[in-house]
């Protein structure tokens, strides 16, 4: 029987690379030479608005950057550039690469995701600009309507910053600034996907100066949002992951990539605890991904062809809006179009308002779809997913969103929803190739 995966010559199959070659990729060993002044001077917010921001933020008050004055002479950079900093990603090496960003650019354009929330960056940061542009400042204007973000980071808190920026199309306070990466995480399936790689390399400083560069160059591309809004009964307390909330409704949050449920979702939240707990282990993506590999071996996960009821169909259910999971697969698969057409399914692309629906059905067979041996468990295509969960035998479920997971507790007389839906706007991503 012939494979519903396309394995052509022409085919724009994804390949799995090492963390080593992506490593020399995010390098950009091009023989271009990025004159460190000249990327200063394209990139640096004038002083006086800096400080507006800085006073805003910390004041929790758009209004208080006022007394800041320009010169009069001030003009906005070709590409006015924020940085925010995940800390506590890259194997804890994000205050150095703080320090690094800070060399290249104001001290006041890089945020350290631990003192300065990408909320309060939209609700004080951008409207300070807002205002003094309302003011009449002509350069606060000309830098609120040309700047550029960065995150280092992994793909939650990419997630986590591109879902604040979206409150600018809800607030009508339109351009959004578009968002560049550095990846930090251990996955980074959102950074591969724009051509940012799979993982960052610190041997080389002029690496930072490359990223930052490509994210002034970079053209700008669209990646659907999605709405993950969990309703439970009455009663229930969750430990949220940072990017969710709580509201009228239940639970929500803003998601680009995926949303997982079941047992690989477990494997998500053993490790991110583990590492919480351990953080010396934490020392770079290739440990972080040894550790994670180690840990989903203790699960049972491998075992539960043997252990579980062999009417379950699937141990984990994804819906995904990327080509990459997992640290680079492609577990939907490139399909050939008599399959396609077969099922109904339409080829699968970041910005065509569709999630795919797939299942794993144990650590054999995921394994197997890791590795591009066969494709995963193909269930629908869909724009809006609503999924039922009530316990009985089992008291809790594991969930993740954007490689941020939870654990979600269980009813046994209640049902617990999840219900995702796309947003009527799309996120700005740069492409980093």
């Amino acid at each position: 029987m012939d494979s519903p995966s396309s394995t052509g010559g022409d085919s724009t199959r994804i390949t799995t690379r090492s963390s080593i070659v992506e490593s020399f990729r995010g390098c950009g060993l091009s023989g271009i030479r990025i004159d460190k002044e000249d990327l200063r001077r394209r990139i640096l917010i004038p002083e006086y608005l800096r400080l507006a921001m800085r006073d805003a933020i910390e004041s929790k008050d758009p209004n208080a950057g006022e007394r800041r004055v320009g010169s009069g002479n001030d003009e906005a950079p070709v590409a006015p550039m924020v940085v925010f900093v995940n800390s506590r990603s890259g194997g804890r090496y994000g205050p150095i690469l703080k320090g690094r960003l800070q060399e290249l650019m104001g001290e006041e354009q890089v945020f350290d995701l631990s003192s300065v929330k990408p909320p309060e960056f939209v609700q004080y940061g951008l409207a300070c600009l807002e205002k003094l542009a309302g003011l009449g400042d002509q350069c606060a204007k000309e830098t609120r309507e040309k700047l550029r973000v960065v995150v280092a980071g992994g793909d939650g808190t990419v997630g986590w910053v591109l879902g604040s920026l979206a409150e600018l199309y809800k607030q009508n306070r339109e351009p959004v600034p578009p968002t560049g990466i550095i990846p930090l995480g251990t996955g980074n399936d959102l950074s591969r996907s724009f051509g940012w790689g799979g993982s960052f390399p610190f041997a080389w400083r002029s690496a930072v100066k490359r990223s930052l560069h490509k994210s002034v160059t970079g053209r700008v591309c669209r990646l659907d949002s999605w709405h993950v809004l969990v309703s439970m009964p009455a009663g229930e307390h969750v430990e949220l992951p940072l990017s969710m909330k709580h509201t009228e409704e239940g639970m929500l949050d803003q998601v680009v990539n995926i949303a997982v449920s079941g047992m690989d979702a477990q494997v998500a939240y053993g490790f991110h605890h583990l590492r919480d707990e351990k953080p010396y282990l934490a020392h770079g993506p290739i440990a972080n991904k040894l550790i994670y590999s180690g840990y989903s071996c203790t699960q049972g996960w491998f075992f539960t062809p043997c252990m579980s009821d062999p009417s379950l169909s699937v141990r984990a259910i994804v819906a995904l809006n990327l080509h990459n999971y997992g640290s680079g697969r492609n577990p939907w698969g490139n399909l050939k179009p008599d399959y396609l057409e077969k099922k109904g399914f339409v080829e699968a692309h970041a910005d065509d308002g569709l999630l795919e629906i797939f299942g794993l059905k144990h650590g054999w067979h995921a394994s197997f779809v890791m590795v591009e041996l066969i494709s995963a468990k193909h269930i629908a295509q869909a724009s809006a997913i609503r999924l039922e969960i009530r316990g009985g035998e089992w008291k809790q479920a594991y969930m993740q969103a954007d490689g941020e997971p939870w654990k979600q507790t269980m009813n046994k007389e209640y049902s617990t929803f999840v219900e995702i839906k796309r947003v009527p706007f799309q996120s700005l991503v740069i492409n980093g190739e």
